[in-house]
């Protein structure tokens, strides 16, 4: 019998086809039950509900173990919308103190996939946040009324002291960007803003755990799933101990009341930070609960922009504050001796171009320059070192070399504060004025002002503060820091490790004696007291839209060094005036924990004292 090819390709064809529909609804099947979960949800969703259980977040405290951070319950009203039935909306809203409108913007946000893009109807999402426990009280007695709605217990942030804002910082709800960039946040959780809160907030959040609730056909919760044998603790932050001194910030803020500026006080064996002072400031309280936004808007808006901390981003010019790093260049590079002298004819006079002086002997050294803040010894100095094309070859390459050095001291770059948003300052390099006047046509002449800490030369009182530490120190400074320790965590070695710039130790201890020199008979005057050996440098920074800014920097005592201290009033005068009093009080409240009786008049002066009144500036 003979073959028929034509039926037997045809066999192969329909078994072909057959194959190929069998492939197709294989892999249909495998991507409804595997790969898309649409369906599992579906199906889990009818009998259960998987709710977060959130940690409480660490606590955190004073360098004295004082509680300043703390947990309290507040609650978010959540919903999984496929179970959400029609409801009485005014009654809901009533209940609540919202509005329809509200209320229907917030499903409209909670839909809105690219404000929130885990959105799914099955899974369970934030409507409302920062019910208060009254406004819990009166929704759960009513909340059987509105199918689909439960309440999740979460934790809001509570503060014992009113201070310290810029250095706690606070916490917000997440943001899609946060969604995307942490897989860890869904929406409606809560994640650091500024401050400790934010640069800690990995050690602060802790890790979220689950429960797995059985319902019934009616949506019921009937108990756990196997008795909560697959759910998932909760684990708590770590708690944060803190470098501040509580009440020295406390202190401090209030010597700043109706002043604007910053106080930073640093431990110098440690670089921890006492205090951490912007002006003005606000409540840590403003930002909690659900009038956050509208408080933050506010505080945005406010002319005297009082969430700029000025402590960390303030970029002044640091005035006579500059000179004792002045003088440390100028003495490692043999520029001068101690028994170097420069004349002072009621200042710096050379080529036509003058500096003024407040009157005192001349010629002066080193030490009594210090003391009596002679602009002429620095500006001669500079000169000198600037010019000597026979040492440098060029003031190009002298000034790079000087720069240099100001880099090793802390100025020009970030320190690395464990705080966001730390301003750099600025010091500028040769090629900064190649630009200006054209390479090999400037010489020090043209740049005189940054010899004594103005012109281009920026710094942040931090910077300032830690350069003090530095002298304290007699040539070295640890990172300052304002996180003293984490429960069971060792703290960023950068946190640890000594920072030494390359000027050798014994001209640090001949500027630190002339910084005494400066509080025992000098500009510092106000700042010596019988028990407690100050050293200290004053500044009054030109002010080119007003009135002068007040600077001081101190650290005492002179031999073992407790504490340095920098203090920045704007549009205050002279250094003597606000900057010197304010930072004496700090050192001796530190040290002391008191304020002695004979000096309790010029704190009463200092507490009471308004510079922001006179300053053309608008009272806080």
């Amino acid at each position: 019998m003979r073959k028929d090819y034509n039926l037997e390709k045809r066999k192969y064809v329909v078994g072909g086809f057959i194959t190929i529909i069998a492939i197709i609804y294989i892999l249909q099947l495998f991507n409804v039950q595997v790969l898309d979960s649409r369906y599992k949800d579906d199906a889990d969703s009818n009998a259960f509900l998987r709710k977060a259980v959130y940690p409480s977040r660490g606590v955190i405290y004073d360098r004295n173990g004082n509680v300043v951070v703390f947990n309290r319950p507040a609650y978010d009203v959540m919903i999984i919308p496929r179970d959400v039935q029609a409801f009485d909306t005014l009654d809901f809203c009533r209940t609540l103190d919202i509005t329809p409108e509200q209320l229907r913007q917030r499903f409209q946000d909670m839909r809105d996939k690219r404000l929130n893009p885990g959105y799914s109807t099955y899974s369970p999402q934030t409507l409302l946040t920062h019910l208060t426990a009254e406004d819990y009280g009166k929704l759960q007695e009513k909340l059987y009324r509105f199918p689909g709605f439960f309440i999740q217990k979460r934790i809001l942030r509570e503060y014992n002291y009113d201070c310290a804002s810029n250095v706690l910082g606070n916490i917000r709800e997440v943001s899609p960007s946060d969604i995307e960039k942490d897989p860890y946040y869904s929406r409606g959780d809560y994640t650091g803003d500024l401050g400790v809160e934010k640069s800690y907030e990995r050690f602060l959040r802790g890790e979220k755990g689950e429960e797995i609730l059985i319902r019934d056909a009616h949506g019921q919760i009937q108990g756990k799933y196997k008795n909560g044998a697959q759910d998932r603790k909760a684990v708590s932050g770590k708690n944060i101990k803190l470098s501040l001194d509580i009440e020295l910030q406390q202190y401090a803020e209030s010597l700043m009341c109706n002043k604007i500026g910053a106080i930073v006080a640093i431990e110098p064996e440690t670089g921890e930070v006492l205090a951490l002072v912007t002006s003005p400031s606000y409540s840590p309280s403003l930002l909690v609960g659900r009038k956050r936004g509208e408080n933050y808007r506010i505080l945005q808006n406010d002319p005297q922009k009082p969430l700029l901390d000025r402590s960390i981003q303030g970029a002044y010019p640091p005035g006579s504050t500059f000179k004792p790093g002045q003088g440390l260049i100028l003495l490692q590079e043999g520029i001068i001796n101690l028994n170097t002298a420069f004349p002072c004819s009621r200042g710096y006079v050379n080529g036509g171009l003058r500096v003024g002086c407040h009157p005192h002997a001349s010629p002066i050294t080193l030490k009594p320059a210090l003391r009596t803040s002679c602009n002429a010894f620095f500006c001669w100095g500079f000169k000198s070192m600037i010019d000597r094309r026979s040492k440098y070859g060029s003031p190009d390459k002298a000034f790079e070399i000087w720069k240099n050095y100001l880099v090793e001291l802390g100025y020009g770059y970030r320190l690395g504060i464990d705080l966001p948003g730390e301003s750099r300052g600025f010091i500028p390099n040769s090629g900064t004025y190649d630009k200006v006047y054209g390479k090999d046509r400037w010489s020090a002449n043209s740049i005189i002002s940054v010899s004594i800490g103005q012109g281009e030369i920026n710094a942040t009182p931090l910077q300032i503060a830690n350069i003090g530490a530095t002298i304290a120190n007699r040539g070295w400074f640890i990172t300052p820091h304002v996180v003293k320790e984490i429960e069971d965590t060792v703290i960023d070695q950068k946190y640890r490790t000594h920072h030494t710039p390359s000027i050798e130790r014994r001209h640090f201890e001949a500027v630190a004696e002339g910084m005494r020199m400066a509080v025992e008979g000098g500009t510092c005057r106000k700042a010596n007291l019988p028990d407690i050996e100050v050293c200290g440098k004053t500044g009054t920074a030109q002010n080119p839209h007003g009135i002068d800014h007040s600077v001081f920097l101190g650290f005492a005592p002179y031999h073992n060094p407790k504490i340095a201290v920098c203090v920045f009033v704007e549009n205050a005068g002279y250094g003597a005036t606000y900057g010197v009093p304010i930072g004496s009080l700090i050192i001796e409240k530190y040290l002391k924990g008191e304020i002695a009786e004979d000096r309790k008049y010029l704190e009463e002066r200092m507490l009471n004292a308004n510079t922001i009144i006179g300053s053309g500036v608008k009272k806080h």
